[in-house]
C-alpha cells in the first residue's frame, strides 16, 4: 500500500506537474499528495472500525457507567471511556450537563473532558503511521495520565460552586425514568459506522488539508535543523512556547498531526512536538468559549492552568528521554 501511494505521489509530482526532483516545490507537492492519500485512507478504515466499537457506548450508557464511579477509579474509567466515546466542542455543553445531572463528580467529568479530544482513535492511528508504535503508545499513555491527574486535582479543589447554577437545576429527562434503548443489530452498527465515517470526514477534511499543507510547506522549504535552534532541547523555553502557540489554534488530531510530523522532521524536539499537539487538542480556545456556557471563569482558568502545567511537564520529560 505504501509503495503504491508513493508511486502515485511521484507520478503526480514529476509526470503530471513536471516538477524537478529535489526542488523545494517538488518536495512540498510530493509530501502533500502522499500524506493526503495516506491519512484519508487510514482515517476511513480506522474510524469505521472504531465506530463499530463506539456503537456499544452510547452517551446514556457512558453516563450510567460513570455515575457509579467515584474519584480515583472514576477518573481512570472516565479517561479510558474518552478514547471510544464522541466528544468535541460542539457537544461539550450537553455532555457536561448530562454528566453533572447524573451525579458524576466534577473531577471525574473533567478527566473525560480532557481525554476525549486529546486521546482518541484518530490520534492513535495517525501517530502510529507517522511516528511508529512507540511514540503512539507514549502519547496515549501520557494523555491518559494528564487526564486522570488533572481530573483528580480539580476534584480535590471542590470547585462545584464555579459551575453555572442552572446546570444543577435542569430537570432530568423523563423525571428519573430510565430510557430503554433498543439493542442494535449488526446491520444497524455497520450502517452507523458508514455514516459516521462520512460525517467525520466531512467535518475534518478542511483541517486535514490545512495541516498537510502547512506540513508540506515546512517539509519543502524549511531548512533541515532550522527549528532545532528555536524549539530543540537546547532552548529551555521551547515547551511552554509551543503550548502557548497551540492553545489559540482550532484543529483536531487529524489536522495537527501532519503539521507536527513536519515540525519534528525539521528538528523540533519530540517532547515539544507532543506538548504542542496536546495543547491544540485539549485546550483549544473555541472549546473554552463554549464551556463558558456551563463553567464560571475561575474554574475555566483553573482547568487551563492545571492541564497546561501537566502538558508542559510531559514535554520536558520526553525531551529528556526521547531523541529529538
Amino acid at each position: 500500500m505504501i509503495f503504491m501511494l508513493q508511486w502515485f505521489a511521484d507520478m503526480v509530482t514529476y509526470q503530471w506537474f513536471s516538477l524537478i526532483k529535489g526542488s523545494h516545490l517538488a518536495d512540498a507537492v510530493n509530501f502533500f499528495v502522499y500524506d493526503t492519500l495516506k491519512i484519508f485512507i487510514m482515517l476511513s478504515v480506522i474510524i469505521f472500525v472504531v465506530a463499530i466499537i463506539r456503537s456499544f457506548f452510547p452517551p446514556e450508557k457512558t453516563r450510567k457507567v460513570l455515575s457509579y464511579k467515584r474519584q480515583y477509579a472514576g477518573n481512570i474509567v472516565a479517561a479510558l471511556l474518552g478514547i471510544v466515546t464522541p466528544f468535541c466542542s460542539c457537544s461539550a455543553v450537553p455532555v457536561f450537563i448530562g454528566f453533572v445531572e447524573a451525579g458524576i463528580p466534577l473531577g471525574v467529568t473533567f478527566s473525560f473532558l480532557i481525554s476525549s479530544p486529546m486521546v482518541n482513535e484518530v490520534a492513535l492511528i495517525l501517530l502510529w503511521g507517522m511516528f511508529g508504535p512507540s511514540i503512539a503508545l507514549i502519547y496515549i499513555a501520557t494523555g491518559l495520565t494528564v487526564a486522570i491527574i488533572s481530573g483528580l486535582v480539580i476534584g480535590k479543589l471542590n470547585m462545584e460552586k464555579y459551575v453555572e447554577g442552572y446546570v444543577y437545576e435542569i430537570a432530568k429527562v423523563g423525571d428519573g425514568i430510565e430510557m430503554v434503548v433498543a439493542e442494535q443489530t449488526w446491520k444497524d452498527r455497520l450502517l452507523y459506522a458508514r455514516d459516521y465515517v462520512m460525517d467525520i470526514l466531512k467535518k475534518v477534511w478542511p483541517y486535514v488539508l490545512v495541516g498537510i499543507g502547512l506540513g508540506a510547506g515546512i517539509h519543502g522549504y524549511v531548512p533541515t535543523d532550522f527549528l532545532a535552534a528555536y524549539a530543540g532541547k537546547d532552548n529551555f523555553f521551547a515547551v511552554p512556547i509551543a503550548v502557548l502557540m497551540g492553545v489559540p489554534l482550532y484543529s483536531n488530531a487529524a489536522g495537527v498531526i501532519p503539521l507536527v510530523a513536519a515540525l519534528q522532521e525539521k528538528g523540533m524536539a519530540m517532547g515539544t512536538v507532543l506538548a504542542f499537539m496536546m495543547s491544540v487538542t485539549a485546550l483549544s480556545l473555541p472549546e473554552m468559549i463554549i464551556l463558558r456556557n456551563v463553567l464560571k471563569p475561575r474554574l475555566i482558568a483553573v482547568f487551563i492552568g492545571i492541564v497546561a502545567t501537566s502538558i508542559i511537564i510531559v514535554g520536558y520529560l520526553f525531551n529528556a528521554l526521547l531523541p529529538g
